[in-house]
């Protein structure tokens, strides 16, 4: 679990359009937006509809597509009960697609419509300037409502559900904060190394401190300290962040327990660390909500360079919150919890000064 960086150029449409490029150097961004997929499954959907014969050559147009062919590569890999053969997917587009095709159709046009040159950038503001972003983005009409990220070292492509709750506007922060992870990724080998010269269950925790880059990256996505998380959220997510973001005190120091039992031997095998671990991704646990209070809390009293410094030796994030979190305090404002000495200790970490 690592913080992520990326680089763009955008296509958009079903066939290679010209690229767009974001703000940097075009070497930095390889950005395809491919709905391919999707546009095939609602042409046929709209063919039988309007009662017209689907020819064996529209559906080997829907089956020849990227989209289509790596998503029934991954689910066969990992035995999903998504799993479609060609004719179990033939019944499932003309069932199931065909009885929502409209809100389908309405949503994969305003997705279309979002302006992902911005999405990327919003990424790039927050990520080290050696970072590159090489992506593909596929928008897919399948029988799981899952979104992912696929193949983030070979070929790094996001795959998102059609899902007609998803508006344009969240579809774009979906994928900001997506390609920030893709991105940090480029970079991530400086901080590799930095810890890989500390003891066996330091190094584990080390590694695991990366998860708050869930954090950084709904910061990245949101645009700015000053831009709510969930500003284009629904009123449902927006209130649930709410909610746990109010448990931030609560939620540092249940991660902090479960770092100090790593580095102290209490948690030998992955498995057991694992277990803790992924409970706190949940919706948005704390991975999110603690990654992106100490993110703000460091980019608002020493500024963003000073945060995105941070993301090359993720272990460091630590050390600059308690910094920027006591001088906070000393200054009169709001009181927040800090990390243990002994944890910076048992990670290589000085105190900030």
């Amino acid at each position: 679990m690592r913080l992520a960086a990326y680089t763009l150029a955008v296509v958009t449409g079903v066939a290679a359009a010209a690229p767009v490029r974001a703000q940097g150097p075009a070497d930095r961004l390889q950005l395809r937006f491919d709905p391919s997929e999707a546009e095939a499954a609602l042409a046929i959907v709209a063919m039988h509809q309007a009662g017209r014969p689907v020819a064996d050559s529209d559906w080997q147009r829907l089956f020849a597509t990227e989209p289509y062919q790596r998503l029934k590569r991954r689910e066969t890999a990992l035995h999903s009960p998504y799993a479609l053969s060609d004719s179990e997917f033939k019944l499932f587009v003309l069932d199931s697609v065909a009885a929502h095709a409209p809100a389908l159709r309405q949503t994969l046009d305003a997705w279309k419509r979002a302006d992902l040159t911005a999405a990327a950038s919003r990424a790039f503001a927050y990520l080290p300037a050696a970072a590159r972003i090489r992506a593909k983005v596929f928008p897919v009409i399948k029988p799981g409502i899952n979104s992912f990220v696929y193949e983030t070292r070979a070929d790094p492509t996001i795959f998102l559900y059609l899902n007609p709750d998803v508006p344009g506007p969240k579809f774009e922060n979906t994928v900001a904060h997506e390609l920030h992870h893709i991105g940090y990724a480029t970079v991530s080998a400086r901080g590799d190394s930095a810890i890989a010269a500390l003891p066996s269950d330091a190094h584990a925790a080390a590694e695991w401190v990366g998860a708050f880059g869930e954090g950084f990256a709904m910061l990245a996505a949101a645009g700015g300290p000053d831009v709510h998380p969930h500003a284009v959220s629904s009123a449902a997510d927006r209130a649930r962040w709410d909610h746990d973001l109010a448990n931030f005190d609560r939620d540092l120091a249940a991660v902090q327990q479960f770092l100090l039992d790593i580095v102290n031997g209490k948690l030998k095998t992955e498995e057991a660390r694992d277990s803790v671990g992924y409970s706190f991704f949940g919706v948005q646990g704390p991975w999110y909500t603690v990654g992106w209070k100490m993110a703000v809390t460091i980019e608002r009293r020493f500024g963003r360079t000073r945060l995105i410094d941070c993301m090359l030796e993720p272990r460091t994030v630590l050390a600059v919150y308690n910094q920027a979190a006591a001088e906070q305090i000393a200054a009169g404002g709001a009181r927040l919890p800090l990390w243990s000495p002994e944890l910076l200790r048992s990670l290589g970490v000085s105190e900030s000064r």
